[in-house]
């Protein structure tokens, strides 16, 4: 009975967000534009008509600015964990903080050194790159 009496908000709160959640989308259905035709089929793209094929493939350094964000991204989120804690961590936490962050500098310097972060018109660095990156992980 304890165990009940313990999870009963979540259960009232489950309940709620699920008929909360059910209610909008009878809403939606409901107001909803029912008619359609061919302008409303098409895909808006800020005001300028979709031209060509939509899957066509992206090239390689949109991936490598991705990968770059979600890198330093996970970083950033690590290190502001860190420094809010960082008095009750003492120097053992400075000292993992420190290995991390200089992990992650030679990885970026071992990018530089190989040319993965030229982006610019020279695209045969960039093929050598990923052709290189290629041969290093066989």
């Amino acid at each position: 009975m304890q165990l009940f009496t313990d999870i009963f908000p979540l259960i009232i709160y489950t309940v709620a967000t699920v008929i909360l959640i059910g209610v909008l989308l009878l809403a939606a259905w409901w107001l909803g534009a029912k008619s359609t035709n061919r302008n409303k089929e098409l895909p808006y793209e800020s005001g300028v008509i979709p031209s060509g094929h939509a899957r066509r493939p992206l090239s390689i350094p949109f991936y490598l600015i991705a990968i770059f964000f979600i890198v330093f991204d996970v970083e950033t989120a690590f290190i502001f964990t860190w420094a809010a804690a960082w008095d009750q961590l003492g120097l053992a936490g400075l000292l993992h903080i420190t290995f991390f962050i200089v992990a992650l500098l030679l990885g970026l310097a071992w990018l530089w050194v190989r040319g993965g972060l030229e982006w610019g018109p020279t695209a045969g660095k960039n093929a050598d790159f990923s052709q290189s990156l290629r041969k290093s992980s066989e």
